[in-house]
């Protein structure tokens, strides 16, 4: 495992649309389809990397508590899964029920979406406004396996709870730490 920072996209990116598979309901999901969210959460994660495993019952959570805030929560798994079997679809589908997932896991096979949003690790964050425009990129919160910090998602919360309440969110933005996507 290569611990790998994220590339902090810089802020008032615009996000690259996308059309991917969910691998656990089937349907295809656009970035720029359906309702108008408040916020949209794209997190780049897999299924083997420790990292990930360690926020894993903090993404489920995250995700429950804002959905009736109205703010989508969308998982990306770009790793190869040539090289990375664990990460296949059909483990990404048996992670999402195991781990409660109620947000879209999707597949980029091609990896084209992972560099179109500059992603570098697992897991990689990036909150975007109703306008798709980044307002935040790094991490979940300051926990990481071992180091005893408690799985809270403190700075994805403090940016979602700033876009809700219409603040400003924290110009210190840290960057994730992960493992690094597994590229072809």
């Amino acid at each position: 495992m290569a611990k790998t920072l994220s590339s902090m996209l810089p802020l008032g990116t615009k996000a690259p649309d996308f059309s991917l598979i969910d691998v656990v309901s089937g349907k295809n999901i656009n970035l720029n389809d359906g309702h108008e969210y408040l916020a949209t959460l794209i997190m780049f994660i897999c299924n083997h990397c420790p990292y990930v495993k360690h926020i894993n019952n903090g993404l489920a959570k995250l995700s429950n508590d804002y959905k009736a805030k109205n703010i989508r929560v969308i998982a990306i798994n770009s790793n190869n899964i040539e090289s990375h079997p664990d990460d296949s679809p059909d483990n990404m589908k048996i992670t999402a029920k195991s781990e409660g997932y109620q947000f879209p896991y999707l597949f980029d096979e091609t990896q084209e979406v992972a560099k179109a949003y500059h992603a570098a690790c697992t897991p990689d964050f990036f909150i975007f406004d109703k306008y798709n425009t980044l307002k935040y990129r790094g991490q979940f919160d300051d926990s990481r396996p071992g180091n005893g910090i408690e799985v809270t998602g403190n700075s994805i919360r403090t940016a979602l709870d700033c876009l809700i309440t219409g603040k400003s969110i924290p110009e210190i933005q840290k960057p994730s730490i992960g493992c690094n996507i597994k590229w072809k």
